[in-house]
């Protein structure tokens, strides 16, 4: 009975060891992960610059879309006689003029 408990004590110090190692290890690189783990946040990768561009400029089409549509409706309001319609129509336009720099031509 003595012997299992003699050889469990002896190997008690080999395998602590390697626990204690272990922590050791991540003590000592806990402020490297910490460091990048910050950088890491604070930067953005040239893919994400790319994937955050995307959005903005189908946002943009989106919105520049959206004002032609009601562009195109107070303008036949305005063709009708209706002043306000012209105004709202000539309020849209510089709208999307402020706009259209923003988003790429598709060329051929």
């Amino acid at each position: 009975m003595r012997l299992p408990a003699l050889i469990a004590l002896s190997l008690l110090p080999t395998l602590l060891g390697g626990c204690l190692a272990k922590a050791a290890y991540d003590v000592a690189t806990l402020p490297v992960r910490a460091v990048s783990k910050g950088v890491d946040l604070a930067t953005t990768s040239q893919s994400e610059a790319d994937e955050n561009r995307g959005r903005e400029i189908r946002r943009r089409e989106e919105e520049l879309g959206k004002l032609d549509r009601e562009y195109r409706r107070q303008s036949d309001r305005c063709q009708d006689g209706r002043e306000d319609a012209c105004q709202r129509a000539r309020d849209i336009y510089a709208e999307m003029q402020r706009l259209a720099p923003g988003v790429p031509v598709e060329r051929d």
